[in-house]
């Protein structure tokens, strides 16, 4: 039972396979794969753009924080100038906060900077691998629209595409026909004359026609007789010399 599934299976795939095969147009399916690898190349390029905004965040939240801490700085030199050192204390302490995140920002900024160099670098190479696709793409369309074009002209010359061998056949069956109606017209005149057939379209019998020949026969030899013997010898005799 189970070789006998595997066996239907095995020919139903087949026939599938086929039928996918004939609907398949080669132009289609390579536009379309042109029009995923261009989805393809929009997204990189997207990709970049997000990365870009996000570098673009992080430098003006760097600014921030240098302009925070240069304040900070100067704030603690004032208050060191004033004779509070602890207000001098808070405003370092501060500082030394804000730089510790503009290291953590410089760190995400160096790591943003190389995913947009890689992200470039990829989008280089994907766009030059799509352009050369869709060149070999045109390419390849043409040559098929060629190639299709040739057959077709191949075949209504030389009679093997499926309208003109449906035409071929036609042609056959109707040359065949014609000979069978021919040899049977032909027959049925032979068997006619012979005597074989009855004619039901006249009201005589055939031993009315045998009869009626007999005699028609017998009437012309009299005849012949009574033109005989009207022309007497000395007729027969110029008749003769003539």
């Amino acid at each position: 039972m189970a070789g006998l599934m595997s066996r239907a299976s095995l020919v139903v795939k087949s026939k599938l396979s086929k039928l996918l095969d004939r609907a398949e147009d080669p132009g289609e399916t390579l536009d379309y794969s042109y029009e995923k690898q261009l989805e393809l190349l929009q997204n990189v390029k997207r990709g970049i753009a997000d990365v870009v905004t996000a570098k673009k965040r992080l430098e003006l939240q760097e600014t921030k924080l240098q302009e925070s801490i240069v304040k900070l700085e100067t704030q603690a030199r004032q208050a060191l100038a004033e004779g509070r050192e602890d207000l001098a204390r808070q405003a370092l302490e501060r500082k030394s906060g804000l730089q510790q995140q503009l290291q953590g920002l410089d760190q995400q900024t160096k790591q943003l900077e190389a995913q947009q160099e890689k992200l470039i670098a990829s989008e280089k190479t994907l766009s030059a691998k799509v352009e050369a696709f869709r060149s070999q793409k045109e390419t390849i369309k043409a040559q098929y629209s060629a190639a299709e074009a040739q057959v077709r002209i191949g075949e209504a010359a030389t009679g093997i595409g499926e309208q003109m061998a449906d035409t071929g056949l036609a042609i056959q069956r109707a040359k065949d026909k014609t000979d069978q109606m021919q040899a049977r017209a032909s027959a049925i005149d032979e068997l006619t004359e012979s005597g074989a057939l009855e004619d039901f379209t006249s009201d005589q019998t055939q031993l009315d026609r045998e009869l009626g020949a007999i005699a028609s026969k017998s009437q012309v030899d009299q005849e012949l007789e009574q033109l005989k013997s009207e022309l007497g010898p000395g007729e027969k005799q110029k008749e003769l010399k003539q």
